[in-house]
């Protein structure tokens, strides 16, 4: 790799960089939510509510204290309830509140859950997530559990 490509890399990372921090901060002003938060919201209220953490855990390969740090300010705002399941009082439900429907209709469509709501090449979809694999690789960010 040349300098140049370097540096070019260097340059889209940091805008990529900056447009998520002020994409956050925009929320944080007028929403009082994170995009993580917003994130996790949009996804419990597609997968129909009524959602145990363990099954969120599971398809958003998230860590278990991360997952649940989000939910439980989203329950704190009273943006979604927590409920010990009936059948399993070790396992906690997630369930969005009519305030997060409300916060959902008010907050736009951004970030990575947008992917899934715009239309786009697959061919390109698919080398965003090569690119996105690589930086994790090149910066040396990979996590112990991956």
């Amino acid at each position: 790799m040349t300098d140049l490509e370097a540096l070019a890399a260097i340059r889209a990372w940091a805008r990529l960089d900056q447009a998520f921090a002020e994409f956050n901060r925009q929320l944080q002003r007028r929403h009082k939510v994170t995009g993580g938060q917003l994130a996790i919201l949009r996804m419990v209220e597609e997968w129909g509510g009524d959602l145990a953490l363990q099954e969120m855990r599971d398809q958003l390969a998230m860590h278990p204290a991360t997952l649940g740090q989000l939910v439980d300010r989203l329950a704190d705002r009273e943006f979604v309830s927590l409920a010990n399941d009936p059948t399993d009082r070790r396992r906690r439900i997630v369930r969005v509140t009519k305030k997060g429907r409300r916060l959902l209709r008010e907050t736009p469509l951004a970030g990575p859950v947008r992917l899934r709501y715009v239309k786009a090449d697959p061919a390109r979809l698919r080398r965003l997530a090569e690119a996105f694999d690589d930086a994790v690789e090149l910066f040396n960010l990979r996590l112990e559990n991956q």
